[in-house]
């Protein structure tokens, strides 16, 4: 008998047609979103579930499925999977790392050139029928080319953002937890800078660091206080790495210049002060979203549940306490 996935939101059919070959295989293609009671009667009775980043899945959702055994994400990040609360019950959990760098440094680098060029506002502008013909001071941003920019965070996605900004002629400066070596900073062509010394000198700042306990609000007030005044910051990471109530007040009273986001606390809801300011790009967290990556992504994610079935040793695991040995497989 086959074991049984579900997956909880739309997919491809080329996902479907894979997991067909291995297990029985429902899915939300409907795509209507489930509350965490409508999570846990869909889970009831399946053996491995295909989620995305909006399901929540923590010990209660876990105390009722306890048939499952493994949890594989269509994402890199993890937030929403409890992988404590995994481990402890013995459910493997997996995610799909590598196949969205490319995408989402592209996007970076698109929303940070909008919103530095102001192109959401400037568009609104001559929708409305208010553009009366170009003039010196008008719709005035700052540049990307040689600038100096900081990225925070630099993994597979930040070392990507880094090649293309390359080509902009930018100084480069980076933060991490753990300074890479000198071999691998003079391949990218960036310096090491501490956190509070990146946002004093950069001109543009670009997050793409995992999100933890310890980077929750890694920019707040304090933070935004030091950057400069015409400065520029750029969210791809995750949404509660900014205090955004904090940036809220720093873009209205012009302490710095603009802000694009990818990303939000406590998404899909947002913030909705973000949609009074015009010194704000806004982006519905699709950094990923080109087709090609997103088909990867959810190939990778039904591989990933897959092999968490047959062989108790997905790709991806992020919870290696649970391998073949202590999984229910």
């Amino acid at each position: 008998m086959k074991q049984k996935v579900t997956v909880t939101r739309e997919v491809f059919d080329e996902t479907l047609a894979y997991l067909a070959q291995h297990v029985e295989v429902t899915s939300n293609q409907s795509n209507q979103p489930y509350g965490p009671d409508g999570l846990a009667g869909r889970l009831q009775g399946m053996d491995g579930a295909v989620v995305m980043t909006v399901d929540k899945v923590d010990d209660a959702l876990l105390s009722r499925c306890p048939q499952l055994k493994v949890v594989s994400s269509a994402s890199v990040g993890y937030n929403h999977i409890d992988l404590a609360a995994c481990t402890r019950r013995g459910v493997m959990a997996t995610n799909t790392p590598g196949v969205l760098t490319d995408s989402v440094a592209d996007f970076a680098v698109c929303l940070t050139l909008a919103t530095c060029r102001r192109l959401t506002e400037a568009e609104a502008f001559l929708r409305s029928g208010a553009w009366a013909g170009t003039h010196l001071k008008e719709m005035l941003g700052v540049d990307l080319h040689h600038a100096t920019v900081g990225i925070c965070g630099f993994g597979r996605i930040g070392q990507a953002i880094a090649q293309r900004l390359r080509g902009f002629q930018t100084k480069l400066l980076y933060t991490t937890r753990t300074r890479l070596s000198p071999e691998v900073e003079q391949r990218f062509d960036v310096t090491y800078a501490a956190k509070d010394d990146l946002l004093r000198r950069s001109d543009i700042v670009i997050l793409i660091l995992p999100y933890t306990a310890e980077t929750h609000h890694y920019i707040g007030e304090r933070e935004l206080g030091l950057m400069k005044p015409l400065s520029v910051l750029v969210n791809v990471a995750r949404g509660a790495v900014v205090d955004d109530a904090a940036l809220i007040e720093t873009l209205k009273a012009r302490r710095i210049f603009a802000a694009g986001l990818d990303v939000y606390e406590n998404e899909p809801k947002f913030n909705p002060g973000l949609l009074q300011l015009t010194n704000v790009v806004l982006a519905p967290h699709i950094s990923s979203a080109s087709e090609p990556t997103r088909q990867a992504m959810a190939m990778t994610a039904a591989k990933n549940c897959v092999a968490a079935l047959t062989t108790g040793e997905p790709p991806h695991l992020l919870n290696p306490e649970v391998s073949r040995k202590g999984a229910r497989v």
